[in-house]
């Protein structure tokens, strides 16, 4: 984790080092959309306004929609290179015409659509300058700008683009694939287990997934869906909000802001509201203030994210410290995006690099807190099993489980032919201890008689409380003869010597009936024929087995309990 927070500093590092061969050339912009020609011919040099460095560099700073003429002049001469190329760094869905100098026709640029450059990654619009420049000439770019941004200009050889092509595709490739796999994950997770925190991080990712895709133009290698996605603005804005919307409800439900924070949850379900809303707008129209108005809910949902998990790790809650360091890094560059987008600030050049990383990195951190998460939930259940499978008092199965367990041990007997009994006993007396020394001498009485009678059997022999102080004990390929024995042992158990409880020293004794299975016999009826002879013991004085016969369950009747 650690490692891969390491990398992206030091991608970074490089990145800022890379856009920091700043080219010597003068830009100007001319806001309105006169003829090319007279454009090109220079009739119209006097009306461009000289644009200053952006941070040093030559940059285009385009602030709102529409088209406009820039002026790439070169102060001083760049020599003729074959491969040679000015480069408008992350254009994004910006299209561009430029004309050389001699030009009639312009060199047209686009991440997708009929004018893409496949001969180069995504990272920029390339327009070829293998004979150079002189001093004092100029490039004319027509910018049909659909998304306000600041596109850094500079002049690559072919060598220099082909390498920071490979660099920009791996990373994109990467960090897309990564982020697409932790979705598909995480889809799995919820499906498998049902935890809606899962399925609104499920959402958020394919989300931003499906936004950087459609505005980084990596769709243009299939026709179809890039024309969808690729060249239709309202696509993206509908990605982007609700990828918003899922963010907020996965960070309500993990934070339980409901519960916890009603006020915070209260402005994020207004802020997803309004998302939810400029989604429908996005639909019917391509309005330059939908971007206006959803980088402000975004900054405002921000500042509330925020302020929930400052408060949570305030309040110690759990999994606050986890969430805090996968997200804030990510909401922090939500935020710089956001306020750039809103030009509150300057673009800066590794944004582009950093932004899509930050998903990534964070989708995996949360990926790995919510499986710590998971394991939790399965040992909840485990533990809910094991309750609901065993009785809580004595240790020895719950009375569903061992009546399941006789069921299938008598069909299996009856598919092998394998002899099963059963034995049925319980406590003699158990009433008077309770009423003479009080209910708890009376749990830790049918504890310890479980545990006695529990040691004195087989492995693979199941107990099971039945109900009160009665207990049942299913003894696999055992015979009536046998199980009698097993029976006068579970005895000897018990009476040996008196039960220690609360300063109090109890002879307890058991009376116990025993039955093997009979031919096309029921469940039901084997137990009832191990009851009749549980009677049969009672009747004859207590502390004491007997084995069922068939005449027996006429005799044994109204014996005290």
């Amino acid at each position: 984790m650690h490692r891969a927070w390491y990398t992206t500093i030091l991608l970074l590092l490089m990145t800022v080092s890379a856009w920091a061969d700043a080219q010597d050339f003068d830009v100007a912009r001319l806001g309105a959309d006169p003829v090319p020609a007279q454009v090109v011919a220079g009739g119209l040099d006097a009306d461009f306004v000289p644009v200053p460095p952006s941070r040093g560099q030559a940059a285009i700073v385009e602030r709102a929609r529409g088209i406009s003429w820039w002026r790439v002049t070169a102060r001083e001469p760049l020599a003729p290179r074959p491969g040679q190329s000015l480069v408008l760094n992350f254009p994004y869905m910006n299209a561009v015409q430029a004309w050389r100098p001699g030009d009639a026709l312009p060199v047209r640029a686009s991440l997708v659509g009929p004018d893409a450059d496949l001969s180069h990654s995504t990272r920029g619009h390339f327009i070829p300058l293998p004979d150079g420049l002189a001093r004092g000439e100029s490039v004319y770019l027509r910018l049909q700008c659909v998304t306000p941004m600041r596109i850094a200009l500079t002049v690559e050889g072919v060598r220099e683009a082909h390498r920071k092509d490979l660099t920009y595709v791996g990373w994109r490739v990467g960090v897309l694939s990564t982020t697409l796999v932790l979705a598909v994950l995480v889809f799995g997770f919820w499906v498998g287990i049902g935890e809606r925190s899962y399925l609104y991080l499920m959402l958020a990712l394919f989300g931003q997934v499906l936004y950087l895709v459609s505005t980084g133009g990596d769709l243009r290698a299939f026709e179809s869906l890039s024309a969808l996605m690729g060249q239709d603005l309202r696509a993206s804005r509908i990605f982007a909000l609700a990828a918003f919307i899922s963010s907020n409800s996965f960070m309500a439900y993990y934070l339980d802001l409901v519960n916890r924070q009603p006020r915070v949850n209260r402005v994020l379900t207004v802020c997803s509201l309004a998302a939810l809303a400029l989604i429908g707008w996005s639909v019917f129209s391509v309005s330059g203030l939908i971007p206006t108005l959803a980088n402000t809910v975004v900054l405002v949902a921000i500042a509330a994210v925020i302020w929930a998990m400052i408060v949570a790790v305030g309040k110690r809650q759990n999994g606050s410290l986890l969430l805090v360091f996968a997200m804030m890094p990510l909401v922090l560059l939500v935020a710089l995006r956001a306020a750039v987008r809103l030009e509150m600030l300057g673009m800066p050049p590794w944004l582009d690099y950093v932004y899509p990383a930050g998903f990534m990195l964070s989708g995996l951190i949360v990926t790995i807190g919510l499986t710590g998460k998971m394991h939790q939930l399965r040992r909840d259940r485990d533990h809910a099993s094991h309750m609901a499978s065993y009785d809580a008092l004595t240790g020895a199965n719950s009375r569903p489980v061992i009546e399941s367990h006789l069921r299938n041990a008598v069909a299996e007997a009856h598919d092998s032919g394998a002899p099963l009994s059963v034995v049925f006993f319980d406590i003699d007396n158990f009433k008077r201890i309770n009423d003479q020394h009080g209910h708890r001498a009376g749990d830790e009485c049918l504890k310890l008689v479980a545990m006695r009678t529990r040691n004195r059997l087989r492995t693979y022999d199941q107990i099971g409380r039945y109900g009160g102080d009665e207990m049942i004990v299913i003894l696999p390929d055992t015979a009536l003869k046998e199980a009698i024995g097993v029976a006068e042992n579970l005895r000897s158990a018990v009476n040996c010597r008196p039960i220690a409880t609360d300063d109090l020293q109890l002879d307890v004794t058991l009376s116990l009936g025993v039955a093997q299975l009979l031919p096309d016999e029921s469940a039901e009826a084997l137990l009832e024929r191990a009851d009749a002879a549980l009677y049969a013991s009672k009747s004859a004085g207590r502390d004491q087995v007997t084995g069922h016969i068939r005449s027996m369950l006429q005799a044994a009747s109204g014996a005290p309990r």
